[in-house]
């Protein structure tokens, strides 16, 4: 299968790379062993409709289609994982969330500040016992008048500490899953408060934290769907959510791939550059087929979406799980290639392997992308 993009799809994809790679290359080894969020990159992707990719124009976004964006989540992966990340979550788990669920008034308010990168997005469901069993969630939300009360707290949250706005989930009654709800909660609303920032081991210019919630005051008019949607809203926008993390793990595939390939033809050894060894070649051939069908899985759960199937839930896990699982293959084996010089930071391929590990774990591990295609197979 071949895939075949439109001029407009090529355009925008080309326009990342270019970007990418004259703004953010130069700088990205940098911010990383500084740990440093890449405010002035995300703020100019902001200005060019990277950050709404999908909201339409009608809000301020760029309205792009589900091929365009993954292909520009995977040049932004190419060179940095990290502020791939930022733009898939604020794009697929609060963009789009509050776009496809929310009120008139939450589109005008939020959407624009959001995709022109004045503000950056996050997504809050994990807790300490709540990740893969998305139904558990134990953070409480009270209805008093015209407000609610949230208490509880959320972990490993991406955007954390520069995000601004943040798609929380809650639960009116623990004991029923029915019971979860959805809320577009501020930073500077009352009783909210960042808590313990992770020291990871890769994405290390993205922030992940926990959010403290302490009778959080929430206007009522941020309840985004009905009470009891939560569950419904969060499942569905982790669906395009899982198919942008495929996208990232392929960008992070074919940069390790690039970088392997370069140092294999450099490099010598008996005389010869490795690349002429055919234990290397056979690595790379298996390195290039890998990400072919990882790619060629994510477009396809791309075009579905695009085509707004009535459900894509199957072919969003498949592209995450292989993907993802293809990443952290492509990237040991990239290190390999370079020796013990992959093993140090000065190559890339060292960030490389370390951020490749998460996306098996982010957006529900391979063991839940396996229930998830097993069930549907099964039903």
């Amino acid at each position: 299968m071949r895939l075949e993009f439109t001029q407009e799809q090529l355009m925008i994809r080309d326009m990342v790379r270019d970007f990418v790679q004259t703004e953010l290359k130069p700088v990205i080894s940098n911010l990383e062993s500084k740990e440093e969020f890449p405010a002035v990159i995300t703020s100019k992707m902001g200005e060019l409709g990277l950050l709404g990719m999908t909201a339409p124009e009608k809000y301020g976004g760029s309205g792009l289609d589900s091929i365009s964006y993954a292909l520009a989540i995977e040049e932004i992966a190419k060179v940095s994982a990290s502020v791939a990340i930022t733009v898939s979550v604020t794009n697929s788990v609060c963009v789009y969330p509050i776009y496809r669920f929310g009120t008139e008034e939450q589109k005008e308010r939020y959407l624009r500040p959001l995709a022109s990168g004045k503000m950056i997005g996050g997504f809050a469901l994990t807790e300490p016992g709540a990740g893969s069993d998305a139904a558990n969630v134990r953070c409480r939300a009270e209805k008093q008048g015209e407000q609610y009360i949230l208490n509880g707290t959320k972990a490993w949250v991406t955007n954390a500490i520069v995000g601004e706005i943040f798609v929380v989930l809650a639960s009116m009654d623990p004991s029923r899953r029915e019971a979860i709800s959805a809320f577009i909660v501020e930073r500077n609303f009352k009783g909210f408060s960042f808590g313990k920032v992770e020291d990871k081991m890769g994405l290390r210019c993205s922030k992940t934290a926990d959010i403290v919630l302490e009778d959080c005051k929430v206007p009522a008019e941020n309840l985004l769907g009905k009470e009891g949607d939560g569950l419904r809203i969060a499942l569905h926008s982790l669906d395009g959510s899982r198919i942008s993390v495929g996208a990232q793990a392929v960008g992070i595939a074919q940069a390790a791939l690039d970088e392997a390939n370069f140092y294999a033809r450099q490099r010598e050894a008996f005389g010869r550059p490795i690349a002429e060894l055919q234990a290397i070649q056979f690595m790379l051939a298996d390195m290039a087929t890998r990400i072919e069908a990882a790619r060629l899985l994510v477009m396809h759960a791309s075009m579905l979406r695009e085509a707004n199937v009535q459900s894509f839930t199957k072919e969003a896990s498949m592209a995450k799980l292989f993907a993802s699982e293809t990443a952290c293959h492509v990237a040991s084996m990239a290190l390999q290639i370079h020796g013990a010089y992959g093993y140090s930071k000065e190559y890339s391929v060292e960030r490389y392997f370390r951020d490749a590990r998460v996306t098996t774990i982010y957006e529900g591990t391979s063991e839940i992308q396996r229930l998830i295609i097993a069930r549907r197979l099964l039903a």
